[in-house]
């Protein structure tokens, strides 16, 4: 297994140990001091945390994927599962940190916009083979 695989592989198994932890604070910590909806918003964070960072792993195991289709995939679904995940974790938190977060708004429908790019370019690619 070459260096760059071991580091992608360390890197989604790390975010999988973050998802699962903020999962847990979600469900002991969080679940008192934030709204449902607010909750529901952390949730959906953490499932696409989780999702992406499977399929990170998945998709840096499959030898058929040339290794530039891995990387630019592996690179759009980094990108924007932080910015995704990472805007809805400080927005529905909002009350709790007491920052303002205002200009996140748009950082959200960003980053699920690289997820849905990541997921296409593999499509293409994988046509293109």
């Amino acid at each position: 297994m070459e260096f760059q695989e071991k580091l992608i592989n360390a890197i989604a198994s790390g975010l999988l140990a973050i998802a699962v932890s903020l999962g847990a604070l979600g469900s002991h910590f969080l679940k008192a001091r934030l709204t449902n909806e607010e909750l529901s918003s952390f949730e959906v964070g953490v499932r696409y945390l989780i999702y992406h960072a499977l399929a990170i792993l998945l998709i840096n195991s499959i030898s058929s994927i040339q290794s530039e289709s891995k990387d630019i995939f592996i690179k759009l679904v980094l990108s924007g599962v932080f910015l995704f995940s990472g805007s809805i974790f400080l927005l529905s938190t909002k009350q709790l940190h007491g920052w303002s977060v205002k200009t996140l708004g748009p950082i959200t429908p960003l980053g699920g916009v690289l997820i849905i790019s990541a997921w296409i370019y593999l499509t293409v690619s994988f046509l293109k083979k």
